[in-house]
């Protein structure tokens, strides 16, 4: 007869130090635990809760503009550092962390409507409506030194005038040239008073220009003529070019897949494209009620960010038709511009209430230093609740969200609209010649041609 024994090396189960956990030893034979899967589910149940009760997304508003604030920028080599503009000329640099201004930047006589910073984050370039450049050394003075002395920085760096007023600018991820959006797109150096290059496709305003991250000298720009196009530095013509129905407003690319761009469009969407194949959409993301006025791309290119004239910032993932997320607070007015920190952390948005507000990217997340079994228990509830998320109360849980009245009404009153539109093109072709009238598919419908 053969005898089992159990036996067990004295270092595996014995403490070093009184103050260390015990350890304990657990079979995951499924057999002995018959009740494993409705242990997780309850738990997923649970997870799924206690993350809208912990959702604490604001974190503060940062005052100090007395105009609406028309466009941000991020350093590249500062984490905690972002520059603002505003309409009445004020260009300001804040520190995330104590939520202070750190420097002033006074010289522009109208609005400002474009910053950048450069690829060493050592000089910053503004552009707006009183048709002149600026270039400004970026202070790296903490806010305690700051205070000691004036907030106000120093004379800019270099003033280029120009015949036309701006509305966007943008610099290279890696080189020493910038594009400004205005009547036509214009190329400089930080050397040269003149632009060493200049695009033009048509007689309309250009609002919007975005340098590619991954090819430097590839950039993309969009005119209030509905145009979409991208231009290639080394050639002595604009590249490829798409036509919508209507404006865009704002353009982003997706750091980790560069040959993505996402656009943010009047029509309350926001439209992904190949830059390979512009006939068709890659995704729509639907769900803002009134125009989207600017996008970024967090650093992971997992998700993105968009302001919109609603009075709320919403957060998609980068495939996903619908926002994981939306925010608003009360005195928010209509958001003009956001940004996705450095760390992909934070969320900062820019509103016409003279106010920078900064928010968290995951609502429910906790701020702080974590412990190692701390992290261990977040990690394990997110994944039991991603494992049964498709079932029917963790989804409805997840998925719901508080929203101001305006924009509820707002949102039911376009899913009507849609639904009427839907119905009276079924019943056309119905009643049409078989093949007189080819379905066509949604994120084809908002596109009129594409033009090489």
């Amino acid at each position: 007869m053969k005898v089992k024994v159990i036996s067990r090396s004295t270092d595996e189960f014995t403490r070093e130090r009184s103050q260390d956990l015990q350890r304990v030893f657990r079979n995951f034979d499924p057999n002995l635990r018959t009740q494993e899967k409705a242990t997780e589910y309850v738990r997923a149940l649970n997870a799924a809760k206690l993350e809208k009760i912990f959702a604490r997304p604001f974190i503060g508003a940062m005052d100090g503009h007395i105009d609406t604030v028309s466009c941000m920028a991020k350093n590249p080599n500062h984490l905690k550092g972002i520059f603002s503009g505003s309409m009445d000329g004020d260009i300001r640099l804040w520190d995330l962390a104590t939520r202070r201004t750190v420097s002033q930047f006074s010289g522009h006589q109208g609005a400002v409507r474009g910053l950048t910073a450069s690829t060493d984050g050592r000089v910053l370039v503004s552009c707006g409506t009183d048709c002149t450049v600026r270039l400004w050394r970026v202070p790296v003075a903490t806010v305690m030194e700051s205070e000691e002395s004036s907030h106000n920085s120093s004379e800019p760096l270099a003033v280029y005038v120009w015949k036309n007023a701006f509305w966007a600018v943008d610099h290279q991820w890696d080189g020493n040239l910038f594009a400004t959006a205005g009547a036509q797109v214009d190329i400089w150096d930080h050397d040269r008073s003149q632009p060493v290059n200049s695009f033009e496709w048509g007689k309309d305003t250009v609002v919007s220009a975005r340098f590619n991250p991954g090819e430097p000298n590839v950039l993309a720009t969009s005119a209030s003529d509905r145009s979409i196009t991208i231009y290639d530095l080394r050639m002595s013509s604009p590249a490829r070019r798409v036509v919508m129905r209507t404006k865009t407003n704002s353009i982003s690319w997706n750091p980790m897949e560069p040959m993505n761009f996402t656009a943010a469009n009047e029509d309350c969407n926001c439209y992904s494209y190949d830059a390979r194949k512009l006939d068709e959409a890659k995704c729509v993301h639907q769900d803002h009620v009134s125009a989207v006025m600017d996008i970024d791309y967090s650093p992971t290119g997992r998700e993105f960010v968009t302001g919109s004239y609603d009075r709320t910032v919403r957060i998609f993932q980068y495939n996903g038709g619908h926002s994981r997320e939306i925010y608003h607070t009360k005195r928010m007015q209509r958001v003009f511009c956001v940004k996705f920190s450095c760390d992909a952390s934070y969320v900062i948005s820019g509103s016409d209430d003279t106010n920078l507000r900064l928010w968290k990217a995951k609502a429910s997340e906790q701020l702080g230093v974590l412990l190692p079994r701390e992290r261990k228990k977040h990690e394990y509830l997110e994944a039991v609740k991603n494992r049964y998320k498709h079932l029917p109360e963790v989804k409805r849980i997840v998925r719901h969200r508080h929203l101001p009245k305006p924009i509820y009404k707002a949102a039911s009153l376009r899913r009507i609209m849609a639904d009427a539109a839907r119905r009276k093109e079924d019943r056309r072709r119905a009643h049409s010649a078989p093949g007189s009238r080819p379905k066509e598919a949604f994120r084809k419908k908002r596109i009129l041609q594409e033009v090489e």
